[in-house]
């Protein structure tokens, strides 16, 4: 709240109190007030050349050193896992196929049929491509299997020179 002085006092600064109190000013206002649209102040004046290149100096000799990126997480080791594959798995192409899919991915390990109707298999190799065996794979079969479950459990990896074979019915 401002204290305005008695009618015609202070007409030497602009104040008229004679018009509602208003203020009338040499200035418009827009220039007497700061902006508030965010914008920064232009101001007009210039650095000597010499000046300009020691404030880059200065300010360059003041920045932290930069962070060194992450090494490299190390490869992945072997994933092995032991499978067992229920529903229609047997006299349907199973095992030949798997042995055809698991070879392709470059897995290691063995598949055979169990006296029980389901079809076990040993995968071993890079985990990504175990695990696309197992979720992506296994799950679909050959043609003319219809499998109800895949049932994984962890293994020891095996060596990838053995390769992925059959072997006889347990």
């Amino acid at each position: 709240m401002v204290d305005l002085p008695a009618a015609g006092a202070c007409s030497e600064f602009g104040l008229d109190s004679s018009k509602d109190s208003t203020i009338s000013h040499p200035l418009p206002l827009a220039r007497m007030l700061p902006s508030t649209s965010g914008a920064a102040p232009i101001h007009r004046f210039r650095l000597h050349p010499r000046a300009v290149a020691a404030a880059r100096r200065s300010m360059a000799s003041s920045r932290p050193p930069p962070v060194p990126a992450p090494a490299p997480a190390p490869p992945p080791g072997p994933k092995a896992v032991r499978v067992v594959v229920k529903g229609r798995v047997q006299g349907v192409f199973f095992r030949d196929w798997t042995v055809e899919t698991a070879r392709a991915f470059g897995l290691a390990g063995w598949v055979r049929n169990r006296r029980d109707g389901t079809v076990e298999a040993l995968l071993s190799g890079d985990p990504a491509k175990v695990d696309e065996m197992l979720s992506r794979r296994l799950p679909v079969g050959p043609p003319a299997a219809a499998v109800t479950a895949v049932v994984p459990s962890p293994a020891d990896p095996v060596d990838p020179a053995e390769g992925f074979h059959r072997k006889p019915t347990a």
